[in-house]
């Protein structure tokens, strides 16, 4: 069997028979140990390159974090989940397969896969040789992970014992293809999803007082029982777009525990039962805005209150159970990775518990529908995590390893908003642009811009955020070439010095930089470019500053988000000694900004008297007869209209006056 399976992903993967051995071995040795199969050769695509002295003294040493981020380390999911509790409380995995009676056929339905010239279920439709699953897409449904319980009998004749475990011990990443042969012939399969005991991940500390542990918290009776009085929450957002979409599905859980979110203004004199605050850890003073945050919750608990407090995302991953040291009030500690499993995480809070969650995990799929904030555009997350190593960047640390989920499941989430009535979609990704790179095999953003872009109903399709190292031409022609695909691309060039680039290790220069914009230009000539700018780096010079402003004058962005640099908690260029002083670092800053407004209302002003469509999303919370949409440029618009009747139509939009950062007109016919 194992001899076999050697042939096949040799054949299927051109994986070094080296690596191939070595995992079969493993795999005979261990049950439980990492295959490491499919780690990927093309280390440079992960990390910046540390094979010079120079670059070794240059980033030193950094205090150790959850996730290995220092360079030289691992950046496969696989790995860190498989040497850690991801793995060891993996209880199931859901998977697909398409079985085949030859290898060739095998082979030449992977490579469709790869080249993203069919869907999975799609393939299983026409080709399956299975008649049980091929109506399905291939769908076999949850398998348990221990066969030992003999949990899964009932899909032997279906998927056999041999071909289920030589797949679970392969990969039990989402998304993952894998061959595997069994009794019924040559099976391609697919992980799907996986589920973890969340509740064994995560550390569980009993709170010191009897009363305290007697009582149980607000939670305590109140999960599951009809008989329990109804409970509110609030929730704060900190942050990015990430942290935004993250806290959807946070109230997502909370609403499906029967948990209300406090009305503003029925609500204006009651107290939340449950506080969830979602933080952020990229901006200087991160940490102590949290505990200033928690102050006055944390009080009205030591009064006696019964209050639950979560404190959720980056700063959580960071500080971990020391944010329990600092405030002993606190219930929960959650990463970025549980946001869609603090249901689960509940259980041991309404047993009196403290819990700290941030744990390596596979991110599952949601097991409840996220609470939209807007009713016309949405969130969807296709890859989590960055394998980076920017010298002054916090995200690795705090957001963990590069985890594209499956194209499938990105489908059927952006089918299902469709149905609800969305107009427009976002693809998140905290750099897009590696989406599919962590999985077996390879997938390419370009074609999941594609895929998602033709979906029927689809109206808008926007994506966030490229790197310039990463990013490809095929991402431009595919948006130029994808009509749902608006005409607007955000990515960060951080630098317009190409010595500032090397210290912060963004892996591309200034030169790549514009050969993308210039790219963008010829394709698409009216489309608009935004970006990041990070001003007073350590060792920045008055002349790599004016490389920035020179490089801005080129592109002449639509808009601009700038920051004075500041030092990050286990990011190599904190412990620099060439830091620049805070005087310095303002007045860059402030000149910046000046050279940001001027582009910002010249490329605005090209839209005056042009009639262009406009998405309708909101209120003009300043003018209450006016109504706020986007033009796909991403350009702010307001105009007179009832929101009413407005809110979610694609209107047409004349443009009368341009503003820096908005648009005002009327609507014509």
């Amino acid at each position: 069997l194992f001899e076999q399976a050697l042939l096949y992903n040799m054949r299927a993967h051109g994986t070094p028979i080296v690596a191939c051995l070595s995992c079969i071995f493993l795999s005979l040795t261990n049950t439980n140990a990492y295959v490491p199969q499919y780690r990927s050769s093309r280390t440079q695509l992960s990390m910046v390159s540390t094979s010079t002295t120079d670059t070794k003294e240059q980033f030193p040493l950094t205090p150790p974090s959850k996730y290995p981020t220092a360079r030289g380390t691992t950046v496969d999911s696989r790995q860190i989940v498989a040497s850690g509790a991801g793995r060891q409380h993996l209880t199931a995995v859901r998977l697909a397969h398409i079985l085949f009676a030859s290898q060739d056929l095998a082979d030449e339905a992977l490579r469709k896969l790869r080249n993203a010239e069919m869907s999975f279920e799609e393939l299983a439709g026409q080709i399956s040789a299975c008649t049980e699953t091929r109506d399905k897409g291939g769908e076999i449904g949850w398998i348990s992970v221990d066969e030992s319980e003999s949990k899964n009998e009932h899909l032997d004749l279906l998927f056999p014992p041999e071909a289920r475990e030589l797949a679970i011990q392969i990969t039990t990443k989402p998304g993952d293809i894998v061959l595997v042969p069994s009794s019924r012939g040559v099976h391609l399969v697919q992980t799907v999803d996986v589920m973890a005991d969340v509740r064994k991940m995560a550390f569980v500390k009993q709170r010191k007082s009897k009363a305290a542990r007697a009582r149980g918290g607000v939670l305590s009776g109140a999960l599951g029982s009809a008989d329990s009085k109804p409970l509110t929450y609030k929730l704060e957002t900190m942050g990015c777009q990430m942290n935004l979409a993250d806290s959807e599905r946070i109230e997502g859980q909370l609403q499906s525990l029967g948990i209300r979110p406090l009305d503003p203004e029925a609500d204006k004199k009651i107290d939340p039962d449950v506080v969830v605050l979602n933080t952020c850890s990229i901006r200087e003073h991160a940490e102590s805005k949290v505990y200033s945050y928690l102050g006055p919750h944390a009080k009205r608990k030591r009064d006696g209150d019964d209050v639950a407090i979560v404190v959720a995302g980056c700063v959580a991953q960071q500080e971990g159970e020391a944010l329990l040291r600092r405030v002993p009030e606190v219930d929960l500690v959650m990463g970025p990775q549980y946001a869609n499993r603090i249901a689960d995480l509940f259980e041991d809070i309404s047993n009196g518990n403290q819990v700290v969650a941030t744990e390596a995990t596979h991110i599952m799929e949601d097991s409840s529908k996220p609470r939209r904030q807007s009713t016309t555009c949405a969130w969807v997350n296709v890859i989590y995590g960055c394998n980076e190593r920017c010298a002054f960047c916090i995200v690795p640390t705090t957001r963990g390893v590069e985890q594209s989920r499956p194209l499938e499941s990105i489908v059927e989430e952006v089918e299902g908003l469709i149905e609800q009535g969305y107009k427009e979609v976002t693809l998140l990704g905290q750099n897009i642009d590696a989406y599919g790179r962590d999985m077996v095999p390879k997938r390419k953003f370009s074609d999941l811009l594609r895929t998602v872009g033709t979906i029927p109903a689809l109206k808008r399709l926007r994506f966030v955020t490229s790197h310039p190292k990463y990013m490809s031409l095929g991402v431009v022609d595919a948006v130029a070439e994808t009509p749902a695909a608006c005409e607007n691309f955000h990515i960060p060039f951080q630098s317009g010095s190409d010595t500032i680039l090397q210290t912060m290790g963004r892996g591309h220069t200034r030169e790549k930089y514009l050969h993308i914009v210039n790219r963008i230009r010829s394709r698409l000539p009216d489309a608009s470019i935004t970006a990041d700018v990070i001003v007073g780096f350590p060792g920045e010079t008055e002349e790599d500053f004016q490389d920035t402003l020179s490089l801005m004058e080129e592109v002449k962005f639509d808009s601009v988000n700038t920051a004075a640099y500041s030092p990050r908690p286990n990011t190599p260029a904190a412990t620099w000694e060439n830091q620049l002083d805070d005087a310095t670092k303002q007045d860059r800053l402030q000149r910046i900004n000046v050279l940001v407004k001027q582009h910002a209302g010249e490329r605005r002003a090209r839209m005056k008297g042009r009639t262009v469509e406009v998405l309708v999303e909101e209120r003009n919370v300043r003018i209450p007869t006016q109504v706020m949409g986007r033009t796909t440029h991403g350009y702010i618009a307001y105009f007179e209209g009832d929101i009413d009747e407005l809110r979610g139509e694609l209107v047409n939009v004349e443009i009368e006056q341009t503003k820096q950062f908005h648009l005002v007109g009327k609507i014509v016919p």
